[in-house]
């Protein structure tokens, strides 16, 4: 997926806001690599270009098929076909990859992902649920799992399971950002902004988070400053595309009545 994700999501189709940030809390809990955990780091391929996700998908396929056992390729050439938009068959290699690995925790948060990517978010929560340890929780699982709660529109529960995994890995940007968007999704956007805001100061801050800030400060009808973030980000074209969207997306949410001093 890529990092800059409201680049592919703002679009000229009108979609619900809701819809839009669901995109993002999903790319950054499915492309987050985690680090300060007890178990492997997650693969990450959302910073890469069109070509660059092809290549690495290529080269992956080639390792898959010679070493199709092998629990770090089983992980990575999943995470390369969710990465290209092709989750159903990300959950075919993790669900062969289960039958040999039965009880890896690794294992069952890839495939939490995959299954969350695909759309099936209840059988993604039996999974991601069952990879979660009480006494020594996963952050990275915990991330997935407010992931799928936000996407299932249980907000304030994802919010607490984001502070859950704020305890185990302090520091986290993928973790604020999606506290942000969660509460972007519930229209508290004063909120959503003071969290992205803190996450874009984090070690580990991406384009993607970044992005995400400037669309929370465009639905707040503060154009210049969207468009200042985006341009450090995005060529100008797409920075204009996203522009048009946003004011699209107010429009077609009738919010402008809600915004002050826009321009």
């Amino acid at each position: 997926m890529s990092a800059a994700v409201f680049a592919r999501v703002l679009r000229p189709s009108l979609i619900s806001l809701r819809t839009l940030l669901l995109a993002g809390v999903a790319a950054m809990a499915l492309g987050a690599c985690a680090t300060n955990q007890t178990t492997m780091a997650q693969p990450d391929f959302s910073g890469q270009s069109a070509a660059q996700s092809q290549a690495a998908l290529t080269e992956l396929a080639g390792r898959y098929k010679a070493r199709p056992q092998d629990k770090t390729t089983i992980i990575y050439y999943a995470a390369a076909l969710r990465a290209a938009g092709q989750p159903e068959q990300a959950v075919s290699v993790l669900e062969a990859g289960l039958s040999i690995y039965r009880n890896d925790v690794d294992i069952k948060v890839a495939y939490a992902k995959a299954l969350a990517a695909a759309g099936r978010f209840d059988q993604a929560m039996n999974v991601v649920d069952d990879a979660i340890d009480p006494t020594v929780p996963d952050w990275n699982a915990l991330l997935v799992k407010g992931a799928i709660l936000d996407q299932s529109g249980r907000n304030e529960e994802a919010r607490a399971i984001y502070g859950q995994a704020l305890l185990v890995a302090p520091g986290q940007a993928s973790l604020e950002a999606n506290i942000g968007l969660s509460y972007a999704m519930t229209n508290e956007l004063d909120q959503a902004e003071a969290h992205l805001r803190k996450a874009v100061a984090l070690r580990g801050a991406n384009s993607q988070i970044r992005q995400n800030l400037a669309l929370v400060i465009g639905l707040q009808g503060r154009f210049d400053e969207c468009r200042q973030m985006f341009a450090a980000e995005l060529p100008p074209d797409q920075v204009e595309a996203n522009m048009a969207y946003i004011r699209a997306l107010l429009t077609q949410q009738n919010r402008w009545d809600l915004i002050k001093g826009a321009t």
